[in-house]
């Protein structure tokens, strides 16, 4: 009889074991589900960046690391002056992009590398009609360039970086977004035409035009318009020419032109108001084989 009442109370004793293990494996699974849950949705996915070298940075900072050995400062002295812009280089064999305002008029040109290096270049083709020109450095070989994107698919709102030398200061890095498509701005086609007279290209403000109002100085009676991307990243004098890049480290756009609240001022005291604009870099892909012939200007 007491073996039997032995058997009655180990059977329950055996059964809430048995719950309690099964409980604590259901348990634990619940728990590791709902930890790796919240790992997961802290997890930040960030957009591989071409031409990165390292994956340690991630935004702003790895677009500026991959893009930035692409980007150059623009020297260029002629008879009536001298200006400083920004380049895109988009072969190794030393072919840089950038805008006709920058170059034109020019007798000579340096290019500043991102390494600090310096070398002359000189006038492939222009397109003032686009203002945009394309430079080659002289013996160059094994450079890195620029990954060239889609400004087709760009969109509104699209988190964007620029690369350029702004007053001079080389591979300044600034960002902001997207702010505006389509923006039909107007500038001039007048070799030299720049603000107060600062030799070709203006070397400080570039005047356009846009939304009826007149911008930086007067643009002359020879002018073209096109259309532009709109963005809030800070652009000043010299960030014509380089990139407006997307947060994949591909090149969108050629910054060409900013507002600056100060346009009646000299350059020194202008500074970037959120309200800049870059050519397409689809414009600058279709424009490519004509600027490698001449350019368009070479016909007129």
């Amino acid at each position: 009889g007491g073996g039997r009442r032995r058997a009655r109370v180990s059977r329950p004793v055996a059964l809430i074991a048995a719950v309690a293990a099964v409980s604590a494996l259901v348990g634990g699974g619940a728990a590791a589900l709902v930890t790796n849950a919240t790992q997961k949705s802290d997890t930040t996915v960030s957009t591989p960046v071409v031409n990165a070298n390292s994956t340690s940075h991630s935004g702003v900072s790895a677009v500026a690391a991959a893009v930035s050995p692409s980007i150059v400062e623009v020297s260029a002295s002629g008879s009536s002056g001298q200006s400083t812009g920004s380049g895109v280089v988009i072969t190794s064999g030393g072919e840089i992009i950038t805008n006709n305002h920058v170059v034109s008029g020019a007798d000579a040109i340096k290019v500043t590398f991102s390494d600090g290096s310096k070398k002359t270049a000189t006038v492939v083709g222009t397109d003032s009609k686009k203002d945009l020109a394309l430079i080659k450095v002289e013996g160059a070989s094994g450079l890195k360039a620029a990954s060239l994107g889609d400004s087709g698919k760009v969109t509104v709102g699209d988190q964007v970086v620029a690369i350029g030398s702004p007053e001079g200061l080389t591979g300044t890095v600034t960002s902001g977004i997207v702010s505006a498509l389509d923006r039909d701005v107007t500038v001039s086609t007048d070799q030299g035409q720049g603000q107060d007279g600062q030799g070709p290209g203006g070397g400080g403000q570039w005047p356009f035009e846009f939304g009826g109002g007149r911008y930086n100085g007067d643009v002359g009676s020879s002018t073209t318009t096109y259309k532009a991307i709109q963005t809030d990243a800070s652009l000043n004098p010299g960030n014509s020419g380089g990139a407006l890049i997307n947060m994949s480290g591909q090149v969108i756009g050629i910054n060409s032109a900013m507002y600056s609240a100060a346009s009646g001022q000299n350059s020194s005291s202008a500074g970037s108001v959120g309200l800049g604009f870059s050519i397409p870099i689809n414009t600058v892909k279709s424009d490519l084989a004509s600027l490698r012939a001449g350019g368009s200007d070479s016909n007129t």
